[in-house]
C-alpha cells in the first residue's frame, strides 16, 4: 500500500499535497504505466485522511492524463513514456538573459528621457480623471485604428505644428514604430521592394530583414538618400527620415524632397514611408516642414512616435496613410485590435487635447536646449576641444564630433566603456563604411545627467591619449 507523510504540507491543501506526492512517484518511476493505485477507501484509510480528499487527488491526476480509469475496476497509472519520461527542470544556466540596464556613468548613445523629465504629476491626475470619467468607454473595445478621441487630437496637433491636414480616419495607432512597420510591410505587400538610407538606424532592417522582404541599402550624400541610387535598386518603398536623419543629423532640402515626391509618382506601386521620429526638437529655427505637407499624389506614409517627446517605454506610435491606403487597411487589416491600451490612449488624448503635450514639447525644448550648450561650452573649455570639430549642433538632440586622431573608432570606443562612458561611432551604422567617416562620433545628449558632463569629456580626453 501507498504511503505518505502529511507533516509538511506548506501552503497546499491535503489532496494538493497527495495529487503532487502521485505525480513525483509517476514521473520518476516509482509508480510504472499500469500500476493499479489502491481504492479510494483503503487508500483514504491507510493515510489517515477523508475520502474526499483521495477523490479530489485522483481526479486531478486524471484531468491532467497521469491517470486513467476503468469503470468497476479503479485507477492506474497511464503510459506517456514515449512522450515525456520526466518534467523537463531548467536552472538559469539554461537560459540566456540580455539586458540593457547596464548602468554608465555617461550614455552618449541614449536616447531615453531622464526619470525627472517626464509629467508624472499631470499623467497621473489625467489617469485618475479617466478612471473616474471614462469607466464605461475604457471597457469598449476601440476601433483598429485606436479610439477616434485620440486619432482627433493627434490629427489636430499636425495641423498645428506640422502643416499637415488629415482627416483622423487616416491615423492609425499602435504600440511602437516596430509594431506599425511589421503592418506597413502586411498592407503593402511582401512581394514589395523596400528600400532604407545606408547609414541609418540598424533595426530598421532587422525589422524588414525579419519579414523576409527585398530590403536594399541606398547611398546618402549631403542632401540625403540617393535618388539616382534608389531608381536602380527597384525599390517600391523607400523608407526615411527627411527632417532629421539618424545618425549623420542630415536635413533633406526641399529640392531632394521633390525629387523623392518624383520618384514615387512615376508608379502606382510607390510610396515614401517619412520617419519623423524627433521633429519637435529642433533647437533653432522654425521645425522642418514634414514631406507629407506638400504631397498631393498621396504617395507619403507619415510615421511619428511619442517615445521621443514623452519617453521611449511608453510605446505609443501613429502612421498617417494616404485616404486610399486607408481604405485598403480597413478592408484587410481591421481584424487586428489596436495594441495601446484605452486607459492610456484617453490619458493622452487629454494630455493633448488640454494643451499639456504643447507645453511639455516647449519645456523639453529647453532644457535639451540648455543641455546641448553645457556640453558643448563643457567641450569647448576642455583640453578635447583641440582634437575635434563638432558638426549639426543645431539639428536635434544628437551632434556629430570628429576627432583628429589615429587611434581605431572601436579602442577608443572599448576605452571609454572601461570609464563607464558610452558611446558610439557613425561608421557603425553603415553597411561597408568608407574611410571618410572614419573618427566621427555620436554625441546623443538627452540622457546624460548633467552634472556628469564633465567629468565624461574629461574621460573621452584621456581615451585619446
Amino acid at each position: 500500500m501507498l504511503t505518505y507523510s502529511f507533516n509538511d504540507l506548506g501552503g497546499d491543501s491535503l489532496y494538493e499535497h497527495l495529487y503532487k506526492c502521485i505525480k513525483d512517484d509517476i514521473l520518476n518511476g516509482t509508480l510504472t504505466a499500469g500500476t493499479k493505485l489502491p481504492s479510494k477507501r483503503s487508500f483514504a484509510g491507510n493515510l489517515g485522511v477523508s475520502t474526499i480528499t483521495v477523490e479530489n487527488a485522483y481526479a486531478q491526476l486524471l484531468s491532467e492524463g497521469y491517470l486513467y480509469s476503468i469503470p468497476k475496476k479503479g485507477y492506474y497509472v497511464s503510459d506517456f513514456s514515449s512522450n515525456l519520461s520526466r518534467e523537463n527542470v531548467f536552472s538559469s544556466d539554461d537560459v540566456i538573459v540580455h539586458s540593457d540596464n547596464t548602468s554608465y556613468y555617461a550614455d552618449f548613445s541614449s536616447n531615453q528621457t531622464r526619470p525627472e523629465n517626464f509629467p508624472f504629476s499631470i499623467w497621473a491626475k489625467l489617469m485618475r480623471e479617466t478612471l473616474y470619467e471614462k469607466n464605461t468607454d475604457l471597457m469598449m473595445k476601440p476601433p483598429c485604428g485606436g479610439i477616434m478621441g485620440l486619432r482627433k487630437a493627434i490629427a489636430g496637433h499636425l495641423q498645428q505644428f506640422r502643416g499637415i491636414h488629415v482627416q483622423p480616419e487616416q491615423i492609425f495607432v499602435g504600440a511602437g514604430t516596430e509594431y506599425l512597420y511589421g503592418l506597413l510591410i502586411q498592407l503593402l505587400g511582401f512581394d514589395k521592394t523596400y528600400a532604407i538610407e545606408n547609414p541609418g538606424y540598424e533595426k530598421i532592417s532587422q525589422i524588414y530583414n525579419s519579414y523576409h522582404v527585398k530590403c536594399h541599402l541606398v547611398d546618402m550624400d549631403e542632401q540625403g538618400i540617393l535618388v539616382d541610387q534608389l531608381e536602380e535598386s527597384q525599390a517600391d518603398v523607400v523608407h526615411i527620415s527627411p527632417s532629421h536623419h539618424f545618425p549623420t543629423g542630415i536635413i533633406t532640402p526641399i529640392s531632394r524632397r521633390y525629387e523623392l515626391l518624383s520618384w514615387a509618382a512615376k508608379s502606382d506601386s510607390r510610396y515614401i514611408i517619412e520617419d519623423d521620429y524627433d521633429s519637435e526638437f529642433r533647437l533653432t529655427g522654425k521645425p522642418i516642414p514634414a514631406l507629407q505637407s506638400i504631397d498631393i499624389m498621396e504617395k507619403v506614409i507619415y510615421i511619428n512616435t511619442f517615445s521621443k517627446s514623452l519617453t521611449s517605454t511608453m510605446r505609443i506610435s501613429y502612421m498617417v496613410l494616404p485616404p486610399s491606403l486607408a481604405n485598403r487597411f480597413l478592408e484587410q487589416m481591421s481584424f487586428y485590435s489596436c495594441t495601446v491600451s484605452n486607459f492610456e490612449q484617453f490619458a493622452l488624448m487629454r494630455f493633448i487635447e488640454e494643451g499639456y503635450f504643447e507645453k511639455h514639447i516647449n519645456r523639453m525644448r529647453n532644457y535639451y536646449h540648455k543641455q546641448r550648450d553645457i556640453l558643448l561650452d563643457t567641450i569647448k573649455k576642455s583640453p578635447l576641444s583641440s582634437l575635434v570639430t563638432i558638426t549639426e549642433e543645431d539639428s536635434g538632440l544628437h551632434f556629430l564630433v570628429k576627432v583628429k586622431t589615429d587611434i581605431p573608432d572601436e579602442v577608443i570606443i572599448r576605452r571609454a566603456l572601461e570609464k563607464q562612458i558610452k558611446i558610439t561611432c557613425l561608421s557603425q551604422y553603415y553597411k561597408n563604411p568608407p574611410t571618410s567617416v572614419e573618427h566621427i562620433f555620436i554625441m546623443n545628449y538627452s540622457y546624460v545627467e548633467p552634472e556628469h558632463i564633465e567629468k565624461a569629456i574629461e574621460g573621452l580626453y584621456q581615451c585619446l591619449e
